[in-house]
């Protein structure tokens, strides 16, 4: 029998994908029967952790192993140590373990080399990719782990074969990137029939085969794969295949959604005709795919010239010829608020849009860039970057190859871009007489402004022949059909006498003058939350908030009178904003009307007003922390707990991130550390990682660093860890942690220590240390205890208990998650007593006690729906699944698995992946 000498040179070669060989330096090894086989399977498929003997005697022996095992099991150790080497396996309690090396496990190999073309295919290297997955998928040499025991490759098998066709989809996908569809439709169509169920597979096939001009043939997969999901399964297909048809019916490139991101064109968008000629004339002749003369366009000029429209309107007279999409993005370069869009932002929404999943996403903006780019090379997409501040905020987002479009429009010229990266100027003046008549026709009436020449020609004039202040005038005479438009003209002159405006050659003069216009048109209380309003760094304010910087109980009135001004839009029921140009006009009125001491009044009303409700809203959804001690609210502000805390969040987010950038940029520091404190409370439970970036919260750090504050350092230090632990930086996060904690422990403040606590236990969790986890936890709750919280101290014994299922102490684990759900239920904590019921599922679980898991799964998903927790909800449905399956009811596993997908994939979440690959690989039991 040849064996591999335990003095000659480790030159191993194991295989499992296929039949169970090792080769060494003299050739293979003859290896004994399915269980020898089998234990040396389980080894390799756990190369380089301890196998405890109870898992490796369930995988080769089942569920019912014989008395002689441990024997057995010692027996095949020994001869397998005989075979491949005595210091490869080594006894390390309470089990085995073997050593592979680079190169020496051909599942290893396999795995490294797809994880590496999935790198490949996110930088747009497809060719590579594909060369990588094609030499991965050449290791699998007949049916995987051929020769063990049946009881292991029931075990095994089916994670090992999603392995191959996840990876043998990304080689099609590769592929069909790379032009390939015709030599690929064969295999693809083969492997399709083999697996009907796989919706993926589908999808490439009708990809490649309308490639191929075969679309009659793919929509007929399509049918036929749909027929069999409400035959068999009782189920539509998922949105991919239900995408990929609407695709071919539409007949628009299969590969992917298009994004589609044009905000709507103007109406009545009238004249320039001269410079959409010349926009026009960029492009290839005959709409092909050759190269444009130039592929970006800068369309510059005045303020109100009306670039934006301009640009949109030419972006859908030619979005046919750009079938890859259209993307669009506002960067507010010209923000009065000084919020102007960065490019890392801009790439992110467009990654988003490209639907790249958020788990592929690299970290680094030169990465994001590189990726955005990979994913527009060879593709033919337009590109609208609009109110751009300078060519470094645009040059990011330019796409690298010839094929796509790019326009940006900024009231800059952009010189450096048109001579460095050879953009093509286009520059827009005002209107031609001809043009601001036909746009007021447009918009009035053609009768109506043919009867009145003289007043149009002056209406013309007093504009400037600016489209935004026309548009102004043209929606105030569309409102008041009574008015002639001589005496629209004549207010116009009149509005003229006290600004200046109309006089100047600056357009944002004359739009000054047209606001002035509707500005001194309203009542003295309106225009003096107008005003205010331009404290407010936006994007949008609520009711209570204008409430709070007015100083008065009640402002829907006045809002609704600047509604009727056209001077603020209601964006949606009680949520108000106004664009940047009369975002800077009410700015300059509140400077010139309002003494400072009142306009830093103002402002501090309306921070407290933010940082009172959020400390509110917090107070609602987490009742075991204690509330930080707040001065009491200023006279005149608006503070009262939301009726949907969570839901205040995710709509408000975006105002309290710009809103504590101006509390650290004006002097706020204390508010802006305490509002970024209540912010970092709501992320983890969210279920979503865009509620936050890492510099918000570093802003509030430096803000309570300024001040000097222990307290503020403290919970500045937690809300950063927050936001490091959501996005998957746990080694950051415990740094900031343990800063906190040194910070909670000098004040002697024993809440906030034991709530740090509670985030050292979820960090140390996720970092695999479970013993630190445990002494966190049970710090923790001697915390709570100590400090009399009775939350707290529910909660932490569930993360107790949770700890010790951890460590395997799972009859301890027991005792301290009923103990928690019993306090849970008298506290009427329902998330909590439903986290608990999770926690005792999964012990139960961990014991093998699968009905009583199943059980406790059940309890805790009923209360995370009734308290509408879905994304916790997701969390035990897939525990759920996974406890069906090890019982034997496939359809019940998938029923839980699919429920947790739908929430997740409402939610955003790159959790869905996941769970989708567990019912890709669920053979589903078929109808007789």
């Amino acid at each position: 029998m040849t064996s591999v000498s335990e003095t000659s040179p480790r030159l191993v070669r194991y295989r499992l994908l296929g039949p169970i060989e090792v080769s060494g330096p003299d050739g293979p090894v003859r290896l004994g029967g399915p269980k020898q086989r089998s234990v040396l399977a389980v080894l390799l498929l756990n190369a380089g952790r301890v196998v405890p003997d109870e898992q490796l005697v369930a995988q080769v022996w089942g569920a019912a192993p014989p008395a002689t095992v441990r024997g057995q099991v010692q027996v095949y150790i020994s001869e397998l140590r005989k075979l491949i080497g005595a210091p490869v396996i080594t006894r390390r309690s309470p089990g085995y373990v073997i050593e592979v090396g680079p190169g020496e496990l051909d599942l290893h190999e396999f795995d490294e080399a797809v994880g590496r073309a999935r790198d490949d295919l996110d930088a747009g290297r497809v060719e590579d990719a594909a060369r990588r997955l094609r030499a991965a998928l050449d290791l699998w040499q007949g049916p995987v782990l051929g020769g063990v025991a049946q009881s292991l490759l029931e075990r095994e098998g089916p994670a090992l074969a999603e392995k191959r066709l996840s990876a043998l989809e990304d080689y099609f996908d590769a592929e069909l990137a790379a032009g390939r569809h015709r030599s690929v439709v064969t295999a693809l169509r083969q492997e399709a029939e083999d697996n009907p169920f796989r919706e993926r597979l589908q999808a490439l096939l009708m990809r490649a085969l309308h490639r191929c001009g075969r679309t009659p043939e793919a929509l007929e997969v399509y049918t036929a794969v749909r027929s069999r999901l409400v035959e068999e399964l009782g189920v539509e297909p998922g949105p991919l295949l239900r995408e990929t048809q609407v695709r071919l019916l539409r007949d628009e490139p299969a590969d992917g959604p298009v994004p589609r991101q044009l905000p709507g064109d103007v109406p009545q968008f009238a004249g320039r005709m001269r410079d959409l000629a010349r926009l026009d004339a960029l492009l290839p002749l005959g709409g092909g795919g050759g190269r444009p003369s130039a592929s970006v366009a800068v369309v510059s000029g005045g303020a109100g010239v009306g670039k934006s429209a301009f640009a949109v309107h030419w972006a859908h007279r030619v979005r046919d010829r750009f079938p890859d999409g259209q993307l669009y993005v506002n960067l507010r370069g010209f923000d009065p608020g000084g919020c102007a869009m960065s490019a890392a932002e801009a790439v992110r929404r467009f990654l988003d849009a490209l639907s790249v999943p958020a788990q592929r996403i690299p970290v680094s903006v030169e990465a994001q860039v590189s990726l955005y780019r990979s994913l527009l090379a060879d593709k033919r997409v337009l590109v609208v970057l609009d109110n751009a501040r300078d060519a470094d905020q645009v040059r990011p987002l330019l796409p690298g190859a010839p094929g796509s479009f790019t326009v940006v429009t900024s009231r800059n010229q952009l010189a450096s871009l048109v001579a460095v990266e050879g953009a093509a100027p286009v520059s827009l003046d005002l209107l031609s007489g001809a043009e601001a008549r036909d746009l007021l026709a447009r918009r009035l009436g053609g009768d109506r402004v043919a009867a009145e020449p003289e007043a149009v020609a002056q209406i013309n004039a007093l504009c400037a022949r600016l489209p935004l202040a026309l548009a102004i005038v043209a929606a105030r005479a569309a409102t008041n059909p009574g008015f002639t438009l001589g005496e629209v003209a004549a207010e116009l002159s009149a509005a003229r006498g006290g600004l200046d405006a109309f006089e100047g050659d600056d357009a944002s003069s004359d739009v000054r003058a047209v606001f002035s216009w509707s500005y001194h048109a309203i009542s003295d209380d309106a225009a003096r939350l107008f005003r205010f309003l331009g404290l407010h760094p936006g994007p949008h304010v609520t009711v209570e908030a204008a409430a709070s910087l007015l100083g008065v109980p009640r402002v829907k009135p006045l809002l609704a009178e600047l509604i009727r001004a056209h001077l603020v839009t209601e964006r949606a029921p009680g949520c108000y904003a106004f664009h940047d140009l009369l975002r800077a006009y009410a700015i300059e009125l509140t400077q010139e009307e309002d003494p400072e001491p009142e306009r830093i009044a103002a402002v501090r009303r309306m921070l407290d007003h933010y940082v009172h409700t959020a400390h509110l809203a917090v107070g609602a959804l987490s009742p075991q922390r204690d509330p930080l001690a707040l001065e009491p609210v200023s006279p005149g502000v608006t503070a009262e707990a939301p009726t949907d805390a969570a839901a205040w969040f995710a709509a408000e987010h975006p105002v309290l991130v710009a809103v504590i950038d101006q509390a650290a940029a004006t002097g706020f520091d204390t508010q802006a550390w305490q509002l970024a404190c209540a912010l970092s409370h709501t992320l983890i439970r969210q279920g979503r990682h865009w509620l936050g970036e890492p510099r918000t919260y570093e802003v509030a750090l430096e803000a309570a660093t300024r001040l000097g504050d222990p307290v503020a350092l403290a919970h500045s230090h937690r809300g950063l860890a927050v936001i490091l632990t959501a996005l998957g930086r746990d080694a950051e996060a415990r740094t900031q942690l343990d800063r906190a904690l040194r910070l909670f422990e000098e004040l002697g403040d024993l809440g906030n220590q034991a709530d740090v606590r509670q985030g050292l236990t979820w960090v140390c969790d996720r970092l695999g240390d479970y013993a630190e986890t445990y002494q966190h936890a049970w710090r923790a709750l001697e915390l709570f205890q100590a400090a009399g919280n009775r939350f707290g101290e529910a909660l932490a014994l569930n993360n107790l208990g949770w700890s010790c299922v951890r460590l395997g102490d799972h009859e301890q684990a027991l005792a301290y998650c009923k103990e928690s759900i019993a306090r849970q239920a008298e506290l009427g904590n329902l998330v909590g007593e439903a986290n608990a019921w999770d926690s005792v599922g999964y012990a139960q679980q961990s014991l093998g006690n699968l009905d009583e898991a199943a059980h406790c799964y059940d309890k805790a998903v009923g209360m995370y729906r009734r308290h509408g927790s879905r994304y916790y909800e997701s969390r035990s449905l897939n525990r759920l699944g996974d406890v069906e399956r090890a019982r034997g009811d496939v359809a019940a596993a998938r029923r839980a698995w699919r429920a947790a997908v739908e929430l997740l994939e409402e939610l955003g979440s790159p959790d869905a992946g996941e769970i989708r690959a567990k019912l890709d690989g669920v053979v589903p039991e078929r109808r007789s």
